[in-house]
């Protein structure tokens, strides 16, 4: 039997678990963990619990952080992390938080002409690879708001990050049992048709910021899974397939498709 020195040293390892009054406001405020089945809410909730413990929120520019908030940001990090578990929220630490839109500061390099020039951009979301997990607090209400529109920053970003775990983002997490080539070449194939389309058509439900590169598609399609999964499905159904495998069955399945055009 394990003694107590051994329960002492297991407590400070262990995450502070949710109480029970703050897990149930945060699940009844969170759309896409309520429609879970009761065992992967459990799964979430352990997952949201670690989250909370290891990574440092900041609230920046005046914006306003509560428990509730920090648990609703949390559980909508964990959900693409519930199948990957505790260790796929490794190498990075801290969350920063704006009210709203933020701006970063942008260099672009020209290789033709060999001219750098600089320029701010308007940002809801990023996700820096071994650094911040940077949200707009606005859009992530948003997002809770109006859950099945296919959208959600905190879940694109989660993406890049699951994206970044070996390496710079390109579209391609580590996988365990899903074949590496089979993702590439579907994904490659999708991405491809995507870039093909002209971005004036809204003939795909899929965002067309997706086309800037691998590494935002497979983001896109991932906000898309957890908000919008037979839309997907329609559209490219051999992503939806893998997606499924990755991240688990959508909370979404079962709703009704509710048009094309994603615009917000």
């Amino acid at each position: 039997m394990p003694g107590p020195w051994w329960q002492s040293l297991r407590a400070r390892f262990e995450p502070a678990p949710i109480a029970d009054p703050l897990w149930r406001r945060a699940l009844a405020g969170c759309p896409l963990a309520r429609r879970l089945d009761p065992e992967r809410q459990q799964q979430l909730r352990r997952l949201s619990a670690l989250f909370l413990a290891r990574k440092h929120f900041h609230a920046l520019a005046g914006a306003v952080l509560d428990d509730y908030w920090r648990l609703l940001i949390a559980m909508q990090a964990c959900l693409p992390a519930l199948r990957q578990g505790g260790a796929s929220l490794r190498g990075w630490r801290d969350v920063l938080i704006y009210p709203g839109e933020f701006k970063v500061r942008r260099s672009h390099h020209d290789d033709r002409t060999g001219v750098v020039t600089e320029g701010d951009e308007i940002r809801v979301g990023e996700a820096w690879e071994r650094g911040p997990l940077v949200l707009s607090l606005a859009d992530v209400q948003l997002d809770l708001e109006q859950p099945w529109d296919g959208y959600n920053v905190v879940v694109h970003e989660m993406a890049h990050k699951l994206d970044m775990l070996d390496g710079p983002p390109d579209g391609v997490p580590p996988l365990v049992d899903i074949p590496r080539r089979r993702w590439i070449g579907q994904f490659q194939q999708a991405y491809d048709r995507l870039v093909a389309t002209p971005p004036d058509r809204c003939d795909s439900p899929i965002d067309h910021y997706a086309t800037e590169s691998a590494a935002e598609y497979f983001a896109v399609v991932s906000e898309m899974h957890y908000s919008q999964p037979a839309l997907l499905r329609e559209a490219e159904p051999a992503v939806a397939e893998l997606l499924e495998m990755f991240y688990g069955r959508s909370p979404a399945e079962g709703r009704e498709p509710a048009g094309y055009c994603r615009a917000r």
